[in-house]
C-alpha cells in the first residue's frame, strides 16, 4: 500500500481572502494553458494541478471539463 502525504496549497497573493473560489478557478485555468503549452509533465503544471485538486470540488471540475468539451 502507497503513502498518501497530505498538504495543503501554499499562499497565494492574488488570492488573501478566505473564499478561495477564485483561486480554485484561476488553478483550473491555469493547469489547461500549462498543460496545452508545455504538456503534462512539466513539473510547474504539477503544482496547478495539486492547487486545483486541493482547492476545487470535484463537481466543479466536472462541470468545468463538460463545459470545455473533455
Amino acid at each position: 500500500m502507497s503513502e498518501i502525504k497530505l498538504s495543503t496549497p501554499g499562499f497565494d497573493a492574488r488570492f488573501p481572502q478566505q473564499n478561495q473560489t477564485k483561486h480554485c478557478f484561476q488553478s483550473y485555468l491555469d493547469y489547461h494553458k500549462c498543460v496545452a503549452l508545455k504538456g503534462e509533465e512539466f513539473a510547474p503544471c504539477q503544482v496547478f494541478l495539486k492547487t486545483m485538486s486541493s482547492l476545487c470540488p470535484t463537481s466543479w471540475l466536472e462541470e468545468w471539463d463538460d463545459q470545455r468539451g473533455m
